[in-house]
């Protein structure tokens, strides 16, 4: 049996999305909304997903008001991180086991509980720095068991003919929130403090629990035998390795997770200690990223079947360090909303096309394990970088940090292009 064989007996990771698996008629940018339960998704995650960044972008700020110190940003983010490494891949395991809904429920639920928690904190005049990290790890240890199931849930939802589609219009209702939610978080933030950002994301999670809740399948495949997590682990590793251009993938994602996409860490201190501004200014600087990156997934979202998405996902890996590098060298509000405009169009449309490519090549049999590596890569290197180009900066100051940074991505982006010519050629 080859690596990416499925084991006797293990169920495929496809349900029949609704429709009785019948393709809904339609294309273009929003084809994947024909599907019913993809739409109750998206409609669900949309609202949640708002509250998501409002309690981002305050959470950032409120640490450093508290600290004045860019090193404890990246704190908190490798606090929220560190659980990947912990937990992901049993995560996946757990994908592949049992049902996804039913795991989404639970880490939707628990993440509304902690939310309000740091609400309480908040309202009660208690909360304190070591407060947020504590929190913050609990959410990274609920992470690690949604996002594996948040990525392989999607071909439960769409015919494989909509994957590509649905994984970025996934992006477009993420980064539309990235849009919005940090600028009325930040709004929000000054006018009423932290506390209503948290309580506002809380209460955003019942939108999609009750969207999970309302979604219909056809009848569930027959349950995998249960084997030591081990094995299981084992064979989405295998799977990995026999697919060669799905490694890459990882590794390209993984690197620029750890030497690019740490520069949001520095965010909150840019806004203050660079551009003179406050909590509002934060959230301006957020919501540019998030245009760049919704335009981004609009596009992909728009191309279809297009044939050069290799091609495309080496263009943007380049690019993003490029315009990071940049943003170093800004001391102005318009030219740094100009170059995170760049840098989340650039960024997101590598992800999205890494993601949809990914998905495209892995076994389904192997989906949720496969996807739980990806999303270590991409969430465990991230609180790496946090942390490093935190102190970085703490000690250099922030522009110094995010050249380096951003020159450290190039090299490590540049680097997988050489080594894997073969992503340039995948459709």
């Amino acid at each position: 049996m080859s690596g990416c064989e499925a084991p006797r007996g293990t169920r495929p990771a496809v349900r029949d999305p609704g429709n009785g698996g019948h393709l809904p008629g339609g294309g273009g940018t929003f084809a994947a909304l024909a599907w019913p339960n993809y739409r109750l998704w998206f409609i669900g995650q949309m609202t949640s997903l708002f509250g998501t960044w409002m309690q981002s972008t305050a959470q950032g700020y409120l640490v450093f008001e508290l600290t004045r110190s860019s090193a404890w940003l990246g704190y908190i983010g490798f606090a929220g991180g560190i659980a990947s490494w912990l937990f992901m891949l049993l995560g996946g395991v757990l994908a592949d086991r049992v049902s996804r809904r039913s795991i989404l429920v639970v880490t939707q639920a628990l993440s509304m509980l902690l939310a309000f928690a740091l609400s309480a904190l908040v309202f009660a005049r208690v909360v304190a720095p070591w407060h947020i990290i504590v929190l913050a790890f609990l959410l990274g240890v609920v992470n690690a068991f949604d996002a594996p199931a948040r990525q392989s849930f999607v071909l439960e939802l769409v015919s494989r003919e909509h994957l590509t589609n649905a994984i970025a219009l996934n992006s477009t209702m993420f980064n539309a929130a990235t849009v919005v939610g940090p600028a009325v978080g930040g709004l929000a933030y000054a006018a009423f403090g932290p506390g209503w950002c948290f309580a506002i994301n809380g209460g955003s999670f019942v939108a999609v629990i009750a969207a999970l809740l309302a979604m219909r399948f056809g009848p569930a495949p027959a349950a995998a035998p249960r084997r030591a997590i081990r094995v299981q682990v084992g064979e989405g590793l295998r799977a990995i390795a026999a697919e060669r251009r799905i490694l890459a993938l990882i590794v390209l994602v993984g690197l620029s997770s750890l030497f690019g996409f740490s520069f949001v860490t520095l965010m909150p201190a840019w806004a203050v200690k660079i551009l003179g501004g406050d909590a509002r200014t934060n959230g301006l600087l957020q919501s540019a990223r998030g245009a760049g990156a919704l335009v981004a997934a609009l596009g992909i979202a728009s191309l279809g079947r297009f044939r050069g998405r290799g091609r495309l996902l080496t263009a943007g890996s380049l690019a993003f360090p490029v315009v990071l590098a940049g943003l170093s060298f800004t001391r102005g509000l318009p030219l740094s909303l100009a170059c995170l405009l760049l840098a989340g169009a650039a960024f997101i449309g590598m992800f999205n096309l890494a993601n949809a490519l990914v998905q495209t090549l892995v076994p389904d049999a192997v989906r949720g394990r496969v996807m739980s590596v990806y999303n270590l890569s991409f969430l465990g290197l991230a609180p790496i970088g946090s942390l490093t180009i935190g102190a970085a900066a703490e000690r250099f100051g922030e522009p110094t940090a995010m050249l380096a940074f951003a020159v450290a991505s190039l090299a490590c982006t540049g680097g997988v292009a050489l080594a894997a010519p073969s992503l340039r050629r995948l459709a």
